[in-house]
Order: C-alpha cells, then structure tokens, then sequence
C-alpha cells in the first residue's frame, strides 16, 4: 500500500478516508481478526511496459477507493535479496483456528480464543452485525453504499482488533481496539481470563504500573464514558467528498496544458482538504489511566486527552521520583478541532508555530492521585537546533509510489522506548530514529537522529541490555500489506541494527524474517523484547502472519534467526488481515498478541543455536511488571545455571580450549551435585584468574566479555 503524508493506523485511514474525506495514511498495523477479506490484485507488471496515463489515473482512483488493495512487490534492486521460498514456513496449509504449523526452537502452549465480546460474530457482509459496527465508527451510510463488501467487513473487524500487551504479577493485559482483556497466568499454559473491560477508541495499547492502568486511544469513536455507540454519522459529508474530488478533477483537467504531471499532482494534494469529524463534548482521544486495585473490575479515574490522540504511549519512571510517573504520548492520527480540544491545530509551522504538529506530549501522573494527571510539557522533539526550526528533521527520502523519494518531514513518533537506568530513548519517529535524553523526563531533548533510504516507516525500538546497541522496525506498508514475499527485499520491511556509543547511532546490519510469504499474508517487522539469556543479545518479534522470529544479534553486524514459529495463510486466496502484533518474553515464556485468533503461549526448546543452560539462565530473571516500551536494566544472579550458558556459549565459539571446557563443565556439575560443598566451590574459585587472563585476549568482544562474567559467578557462586 502507498504511503501519503500522515501516519495514523492504515486502517484508521481507512475508516477516517470514507467517514471524514481523509486521505490514507501510513501509519501502524493491519489489524483485523476474522476472515474478513479483500481480493488480491494482479502482480507487479512486466517492468519493459509502462501503463499509460489513462491506466495510471483508474490505479489510484482504486487505490483510493479501497485502501486495502496490496500493492504488488516491485523487482528487487540491484545488491538486495529476497526471502527464501525453501523454508519449510513458506507453504503452510491455510486456516484460522487450523492452519499448518512451523517451528523451530519454540513448542507453542496455548491459544487461548478471543471472549465473544471482542469478536464481531459473523463472516457476512450483510449481517447487520456489521453495518452496526460500522455506524457505531462514524460511517455514513452514503458511504456504506458504496464500498465493496468484503471491505466493509475488514473495517468492522478493525473495532474488534488485538493490540498490544502488558504485564504484572501473574496477569497479562491484552489491549484490544474494543477494551481490556486481563488474563491470569500464573500457570501459562493453562492460561485464563479474569475479566474483560468493554471500552472502544483504538488502539488500545496498555502499560501498567502498580494499581494503574494505562491505555492508549486514537480513533473518533471514543468516548468519555467507555459508551459503545460512538458517535453519529455525518451523511453529508459523502456528497460534499464527491463535489470536492469532481472539482478537484475540474480544475485538473483545465491546467493541463499549463503545467506539468507532477506539479498537478503536487497541487492537487495540497487542495484536498481534511473534514475534522464535528466537535463532540464527549468524544475522547488521549490517555485513560483506570484503577485496577480490584483487578476484576478496572475503574476509569482519569482520562487525559490530547490534541491528536494517543496512537501508542510509553511508561516513563524516574529514578529520583517517587510520587510521580510520566507518560510520553506518540499521536498519529488527524488534529481535532479547537472547539473540542482548546489549542489543538493542525496547521503546518509556517502557518501556526504553536500546531499540534511536531511534537509529543508529557502527562504527569501522580500516583497517590492519578484524577489529577494532566499534560505537563509538548517537547518539540524534531527541532533545528541551530535555526529553531521545528520542523527540522526529516526522512532523507524512501522507496514506493512516485514522489516518496523526496524528503518528507517527520511530525510524530510512532513508539518511544525509554531505558531509564542509562537515561536515553530511542524513538522510531516515522521518518527518522531518534535518541533523546531522558533524564529531566518532562523535557526530553534529542541528541541523535538517523534516517535511511530503505526506511518506509520507522515503527518501534529495542536496546540491548548493556546499552550499546538499538534495534529500529520498519513496518513497511503499515502491517496491511504482504511483504515478505520472495521478491520482497531483504532490506525493506526489516529491522535495522545500530550501535550506540557516546550517544551517537551507526549502522551496523540489517535483518529481516528468512521465510517467504505468500500473497495473502500481511507480513512485515512489528513488536518484540529482548530474551534476557546471559552473554547474548536476544530479542523475539512478532511479524503479523509471518509469525514469530528470535533474532542473536550479539554482533549487531551478523544477526541470524535462532527460533520461530508460524501458521499458515488465514485464507489461501485472500488477504485476510491477523498474525501476531507483539511476541514478548516475561518471566521465562513467550506470549502473543494474536490479532485475529487471541492469546498465544509459547516456551523456548533447545537446539544447536541455544542450549537448555542457556534457556534455564534465562529464568533466572524475574521482573514484577513489564512494559516492554520502558526497558529495564537486568542483571542476572550468580547461580550455576547461568555459569553453564557462559560455558556452552564459549563452547560453541570454540573461545577456549576443548580440555578446558571440559574441566569447567565438571567441576560446575560436581559442585551442584555436592550442594554446593566448601571444597567444590573452592574448585570454582581458583578457576576464576585463568579465565579473567584467557578474557584479555579471546578473539571477540562477546567471548571476553563472557569470561570475565563467568570468572565473577565462579568467584561467588550459589545454587
């Protein structure tokens, strides 16, 4: 799909583009659960043959009336790959709840289907189900008529989506464009449901911290009271959408002798107006923080709203604040009118300097008091420095329809994660990522900011434990569209591997999901955590219906894929919008955000590429809470278990002597078994020095590192 200026949810667009007149965009993911579907469109055309004007024009007026339609995979540029048609994930028998499965390293547990609440219950274009769904969306009915069937019923499965997920204690917290469901998983593969909170808005991402709850809400059907019902249509906004492209098209036509192709174009986008929905006193977009002390029934205290509503946000804590926690708000979506938010605009910098453009916003959260939270500060993140600019970053230019390898401003932040304990964050910013120092968390100010031609849409970021290194996404097509097909390249739609140093990014590598999928598979690099195995960086993601990928990209220049798993197509003809939105490790399991079907549970198994040690020493780390976006620093205990993964990893890398490793592995068993007798400690003890000189000259940077780590569990060692 083509990506146009402003980067709210495809599919929102989509919603947004028949209800208000507002153009697609490139934001987030392809959301949809059920079977709904729309029809594939032919393959790329024979490269020698240019469609004529005629043909171009009827392309994107299709384009245009369905927001869905993929677009077809481009021939792979000079140097780059596609993925491989080998894999034994690239012909998986089709299904929702049967598909063919494929895996590697990862035994899945558990899919645990959506409540009914949160299906739409039913498959049928005509159900009034889904007009329903619709109207309660905004829809106007004029509208409705005429778009394709199967389209409606994509977009009424968008109100039922699964979003992102968060966790505390022995609860997970599933959002979901419609609400809230909180699951119990203190045995995870007999996970169950605790309760489900009914509230609509989208996206629905949620964090937690103590007895809050946090969620994110962007779309113009929220409401302050949690209602269902949206708001009404606007029916005459149809007819006024069409006069407005007729004219459009009018004045087109009468200039075309006078100017070129792309400077109509060009005129024609900055004539097309957005219609803002009416303003609605009880509309919401912004941040709700409910109470969940009563973890079976969540009680909304505050609601904080914004100008462009929360697409996603991000938990902030600050180690010298203790009565307070921090929320950065990332807004995508359309500015709403002033007469429903005071100060909101939309405008372009030149026009108002205070626009609601160009910034994120800070909410201030008194934890003793959350009814009080309110929006503190709207940093302007993308600023010149140098000229004040705030418009001054941009993405250097990008692949895809005609025009996009101009460089565009960037004027928002898709996600934002913090790393306290080092006092950065890396933002993937939609043109750009970026690196901000936290440590005034109300005044975020940027240090760093990196762009890169085969970079569509920059989407989320991850840190490696130690801070050296930043993992940004790509979601190339906004999640709605395929592509990890075999001419797909390797190099777009992937994720893109930086080191860090002295708070400055550069590049290291590229690495995008190996398996080739088909057509009707939306694929592309979504959300992931890092897999806290000592001595190794380590991070699972979620592709959509690529599945799920563990990358090691201990050295960032030579990632490689060490586990998967992966369903086969939902529909084998048609592009039916699932797979997994996030793939997170928490306390020693790997759980799903399952768009279409639900909950997913998945553990670790051993292979060549990761050993049981290594899979044991990786639950040694148990966190209270987590919120994947705000990154916390883990260190791990000096048990056996963990002494074992170092050995097997130097092992592998042959770091060190076969008869040393040997000697290592004996004595580490010797003194388990001994429950940790004086003497067979003492044995570890004075293997420590041997393996702190072997660290000054192993041969990489990971291997001395490991044996210094590993001489400091031998020194203390517990069971």
């Amino acid at each position: 799909m083509n990506r146009l200026s402003s980067p709210i949810l495809w599919a929102i667009g989509a919603v947004l583009l028949f209800s208000f007149g507002v153009s697609r965009t490139h934001a987030q993911a392809a959301q949809l659960p059920t079977p709904a579907a729309v029809p594939q469109q032919d393959q790329a055309q024979n490269p020698e043959t240019s469609p004529s004007s005629k043909e171009a024009d009827k392309k994107d007026a299709e384009e245009e009336e369905n927001p869905f339609a993929p677009e077809a995979a481009p021939a792979l540029p000079p140097g780059m790959t596609g993925s491989d048609l080998n894999d034994p994930r690239a012909k998986l028998a089709p299904g929702l709840y049967d598909a063919g499965e494929a895996s590697m390293g990862i035994e899945h547990l558990l899919l645990l289907k959506k409540p009914n609440l949160f299906e739409l219950g039913t498959t049928d274009p005509d159900d009034p189900q889904v007009k329903k769904t619709l109207g309660q969306l905004g829809m106007p009915e004029a509208r409705l008529a005429k778009m394709p069937k199967p389209f409606r019923l994509v977009i009424a499965q968008l109100a039922f989506a699964n979003s992102d997920l968060a966790f505390q204690g022995n609860h997970l917290f599933q959002g979901n464009f419609y609400g809230v469901n909180i699951f119990d998983i203190s045995d995870p593969a007999k996970a169950k449901l605790v309760t489900s909170m009914v509230c609509p808005g989208g996206q629905g991402d949620v964090s937690v911290y103590k007895n809050l709850l946090f969620m994110s809400v962007e779309m113009p059907n929220g409401r302050l009271d949690c209602g269902v019902e949206g708001f009404p249509p606007e029916p005459e906004l149809a007819d006024e959408a069409d006069k407005g492209d007729k004219k459009l098209v009018a004045e087109k036509d009468k200039e075309k002798d006078s100017q070129s192709k792309d400077d109509g174009d060009k005129d024609k986008q900055k004539e097309r107006k957005r219609h803002i929905p009416a303003a609605q006193k009880d509309r919401f977009r912004g941040v709700r923080i409910f109470d969940i002390s009563d973890i079976t029934n969540p009680r909304q205290v505050a609601a904080v709203q914004t100008c462009r509503g929360s697409h996603t946000h991000t938990l902030v804590i600050d180690p010298n604040d203790k009565d307070n926690v921090y929320i950065y708000v990332s807004g995508t979506s359309f500015v709403r009118q002033p007469e429903e938010l005071a100060g909101c605009s939309g405008e372009k910098p030149d026009k108002d300097l205070n626009t609601a453009l160009f910034r994120i916003d800070v909410i201030k959260v008194p934890v003793s008091a959350p009814q009080d939270a309110k929006v503190v500060s709207s940093p302007r993140v993308f600023i010149d420095p140098r000229t004040g600019m705030i418009n001054g970053l941009n993405n250097g230019g990008t692949h895809g329809k005609k025009g996009s390898e101009k460089p565009a401003d960037t004027d928002q932040c898709h996600d934002i994660t913090v790393y306290s304990a080092i006092g950065l964050a890396a933002g993937a910013c939609s043109g750009n990522g970026i690196l901000l120092d936290i440590k005034d968390p109300v005044h975020p100010k940027r240090v760093d900011a990196v762009n890169d031609p085969n970079y569509s849409y920059w989407h989320s970021a991850s840190f490696s434990n130690d801070g050296s290194k930043v993992v940004f996404t790509d979601e190339w097509g906004g999640g709605l569209g395929a592509r990890c097909r075999p001419n797909d390249p390797n190099k777009w739609g992937a994720d893109a591997i930086f080191r860090l140093h002295d708070e400055k990014l550069t590049f290291a590598s590229y690495y995008k999901l190996p398996a080739a999928q088909g057509d009707t598979k939306n694929c592309v690099a979504h959300n992931g955590s890092v897999i806290p195995v000592p001595g190794r960086d380590i991070e699972v993601q979620a592709w959509y219906q690529g599945g799920i990928s563990v990358m090691d990209f201990t050295d960032p220049a030579n990632p490689f894929e060490i586990a998967y798993f992966d369903r086969g197509p939902i529909d084998p003809k048609l592009l039916v919008l699932g797979g997994d939105w996030s793939a997170y490790w928490y306390n020693g399991y790997i759980y799903g955000s399952e768009i279409a079907r639900g909950l997913d549970v998945f553990q670790l198994k051993p292979t060549k590429f990761l050993t049981q040690n290594e899979i044991d020493a990786a639950k040694t780390i148990r966190v209270a809470e987590l919120n994947v976006q705000n990154q916390q620093k883990l260190e791990w205990p000096a048990k056996l278990v963990v002494a074992k993964a170092y050995v097997d990893q130097l092992s592998r890398s042959q770091a060190l002597p076969a008869s040393q490793i040997a000697q290592l592995q004996k004595a580490i068993r010797n003194a388990d078994k001994s429950h940790m007798s004086k003497n067979r400690i003492a044995k570890l003890n004075r293997m420590a020095p041997a393996l702190e000189k072997s660290a000054a000259t192993a041969k990489t940077p990971a291997d001395s590192m490991r044996m210094r780590a590993l001489a400091d569990v031998l020194k203390h060692p517990s069971a």
